[in-house]
């Protein structure tokens, strides 16, 4: 696949590029082009980011930052089985367990929200950092829901982290799917308060918390560009009117003007 001209390979994380470095150096900076432009077109373009993975993959699967970066390309493409092979690769290669999350949700998009709430109880998750183990009661919220456990969901979002002040880069998705949870319960007034919560959160926009407000307060919003498009053909059709009405009268004016001039010339004939 094309690499741009301004992609280096250099832009890369410095621990992965010092994975790369037991790779020879034209290999290790092909691989890192590649790595780049999965992490640049990852959330825009996932199935662009997804072919570039699979260069990097068929380059060096025995590098764990590759097998990783393989993992979220087929994650954010929906390839979940795909995904929790790569997931799985990468952390037997690093021991670490801040993929374990990702593994979990992984196991619900392919229809196991069993597993996935099973996961959430492993020795594993005790070894994740705060971010890590707010993302895994995110996922097992959410495998409660996939089983029809609407209020286990509320519970299980119930936290020290959801309770704190404090706003981390997870704060606004943690508030988040809280608030949806107590909507599917019926707690809308509550609902409510907490995407007001997320959106006061969220500044880098990552939840719409402002639309599901604005749902909840029955506002609509029109799209000025159809508006528009729409004040135009009403001004096209009150023109198209008004000429057809102005050429109505001079149709009858030419028609009465047309009728005189034969009488009066059946007059002269006469005479």
């Amino acid at each position: 696949m094309p690499i741009p001209e301004d992609v280096t390979g250099e832009e890369i994380d410095k621990a992965v590029r010092q994975e790369l470095q037991s790779l020879p150096k034209t290999l290790a900076e092909d691989v890192a082009k590649n790595l780049v432009m999965v992490a640049r077109l990852l959330d825009e373009e996932p199935e662009k980011a997804y072919g570039y993975a699979r260069v990097a993959l068929r380059l060096a699967s025995r590098v764990a930052a590759v097998r990783e970066a393989a993992g979220f390309a087929a994650y954010g493409t929906g390839k979940y089985a795909e995904a929790l092979k790569e997931f799985r690769a990468a952390r037997r290669m690093t021991g670490s367990a801040e993929l374990w999350p990702l593994m979990a949700d992984c196991e619900r998009g392919l229809g196991r929200p069993e597993k996935a709430l099973s996961m959430a109880g492993e020795p594993e998750v005790q070894k994740l950092d705060r971010a890590g183990q707010v993302e895994m009661r995110l996922v097992a919220a959410g495998a409660r829901r996939d089983m029809g456990q609407a209020d286990a969901a509320v519970v299980t979002l119930q936290s020290p982290e959801l309770a704190s002040n404090a706003v981390h880069p997870w704060t606004a998705r943690l508030r988040y799917a809280y608030a949806d949870a107590l909507l599917a319960v019926g707690r809308e007034g509550e609902a409510r308060d907490w995407f007001a919560k997320a959106l006061e959160a969220d500044q880098a926009g990552t939840t719409d918390a402002s639309d599901r407000l604005a749902e909840m307060d029955g506002v609509q919003f029109t799209d000025a560009l159809v508006e528009d498009e729409d004040e135009d053909e009403d001004e096209d059709e009150a023109e198209a009117e008004a000429e057809k009405g102005a050429e109505e009268p001079r149709a009858e004016a030419e028609a009465e003007a047309g009728g005189e001039a034969q009488s009066d010339g059946g007059s002269e004939k006469t005479e």
